[in-house]
């Protein structure tokens, strides 16, 4: 599925990945491929994400943590909409 992480300041991430966790309001929530489509706020904490081929933009590679092939960044808050294998974060 596709990952796309959009700040106000730039979008830091369009890549291929297999799972993702995120901070939602009623707590942490994992998607995977073909994941039923939702739409939901996140609050302050941590995305995490795996793929066997995550591309990071080298300008924006120092805001993201990278520990044993899972790819972590912290929000403040955020909405996140994930439709027909597609993930579109919009994050503060």
């Amino acid at each position: 599925m596709i990952l796309e992480i959009v700040t106000p300041e730039a979008t830091l991430l369009q890549t291929d990945v297999d799972v993702i966790s995120v901070p939602g309001i009623n707590g942490e929530f994992q998607m995977l491929n073909n994941h039923a489509p939702i739409v939901s706020l996140l609050v302050e904490g941590i995305i995490k994400f795996k793929g066997e081929n995550v591309k990071i933009e080298e300008q924006f590679e120092n805001k993201f943590t990278n520990t044993k092939e899972e790819y972590t960044l912290p929000i403040k808050s955020g909405t996140i909409e994930m439709k027909e294998n597609k993930v579109i974060i919009l994050a503060d």
